[in-house]
């Protein structure tokens, strides 16, 4: 990695220390030992919360604060708790968002398809991009302009890139239709089947981001933007040569909360996968 920055922010490396140390101290000791007060409902039975979201970014959030002086932080469940928070993606100083747990249900279930995410903001871009898979022991993470890399935890590092495009209906990805509207939501379903590949849903974001980065995916959709599912995620995405937009194709910003994410491996084959998913 390049140490000059147009901008200075922190090692990537500090970053990644504080991500696995809280992983390790306050989410792994629960993974599969929750009981049943660990767990609660935020918005509903399908949106949960447990003790290790809450302790982890707990945690994370005056370290990573007094990691970069004069930044804010943009934490999923302090903006459960106040929505408010969610103006500091707009604010001139920097803004980390943390999702402390990405794949929370998977968690509680005892799936493996959990992470942890954090991003940095400024300016309405993202900067610095971190995705922990703490079982996995590796961490993938992407610098503005300098590329996307995965690190593992016995510190090897390998550039990250996208997969070659390919026709639609070739093309395997992860495609999520939770929070599309009907009827719109089963006419997409309907066509996915015949007009695209191969198509799973992991019910964790970070981790269909990992597989658009390692070679098991081309493509990914998600009809929600909250900034701790994609801002990491999409910076590495963008970083390792993929094309993504909003479904109108106009850009992503972490403030952008609506309009849904469509990410493939270059400009092309986005303009394919939107024609063919979309009636």
């Amino acid at each position: 990695m390049s140490k000059d920055r147009m901008i200075s922010f922190p090692d990537p490396a500090a970053v990644i220390d504080i991500m696995r140390e809280t992983a390790e101290a306050v989410i792994l000791p629960r993974f599969k030992s929750l009981e049943s007060g660990d767990i609660q409902e935020k918005t509903g039975p399908e949106d949960l919360v447990t003790i290790a979201d809450i302790e982890s970014e707990r945690r994370m959030t005056p370290i990573l604060r007094d990691l970069l002086p004069g930044s804010s932080v943009v934490g999923e469940e302090a903006v459960a708790a106040d929505p408010a928070v969610l103006d500091n993606l707009t604010a001139d100083a920097p803004a980390w968002i943390i999702d402390p747990v990405d794949g929370t249900r998977n968690f509680t279930k005892g799936n493996s398809k959990f992470c942890v995410m954090v991003g940095l903001v400024h300016k309405r871009q993202p900067v610095l991009g971190f995705i922990l898979d703490p079982l996995g022991e590796r961490c993938a993470f992407a610098v503005r302009g300098e590329g996307a890399w995965m690190c593992g935890y016995d510190g090897k590092e390998e550039r990250l890139s996208v997969l070659a495009p390919r026709p639609s209906s070739k093309m395997r990805g992860a495609l999520n239709f939770r929070f599309l509207p009907s009827p719109l939501k089963e006419e997409m379903k309907e066509r996915a089947e015949t007009e695209v590949g191969d198509h799973f849903r992991f019910g964790c974001a970070g981790h269909e981001y990992l597989s658009l980065l390692t070679g098991e995916a081309h493509f990914a959709m998600h009809p929600k933007n909250m900034p701790w599912d994609h801002v990491a995620g999409s910076l590495m995405h963008q970083e390792a040569g993929g094309f993504h937009a909003r479904f109108n194709k106009r850009p992503y910003y972490p403030d952008q909360l609506d309009g849904g994410l469509l990410m493939a491996p270059d400009e092309a084959s986005w303009d394919d996968l939107r024609e063919k998913l979309w009636p």
